[in-house]
């Protein structure tokens, strides 16, 4: 969804902690586009301090569907992440 097309409610916040996962990150976020054309989905992206591109990768996600978006901290571990993650959730549901 284009940012310029987003003005919905999310029905799902979904988090997704990232660490060090370029390989498989557009292929994940890719996915969660596609459920998009079923639910109203809200993605945080949570770089957790990665040393590869992810937080690039998710960045350029974030700019270009509005309903992506993305939270640099450092590392914390993957709780840390979720944690800071549901801080901007607003969504019926968290996943």
């Amino acid at each position: 969804m284009r940012k310029e097309d987003y003005e919905i409610e999310p029905d799902i916040s979904v988090i997704l902690p990232i660490y060090n996962v370029m390989e498989y990150l557009r292929e994940s976020l890719d996915s969660l586009l596609r459920q998009g054309d079923k639910l109203k989905l809200q993605v945080i992206m949570v770089d957790d301090g990665s040393t590869d591109d992810s937080g690039k990768i998710a960045d350029a996600y974030a700019e270009e569907y509005a309903n992506f978006q993305c939270i640099h901290i450092q590392n914390g571990g993957p709780s840390n992440a979720r944690n800071c993650g549901v801080k901007y959730a607003k969504g019926k549901y968290i996943a």
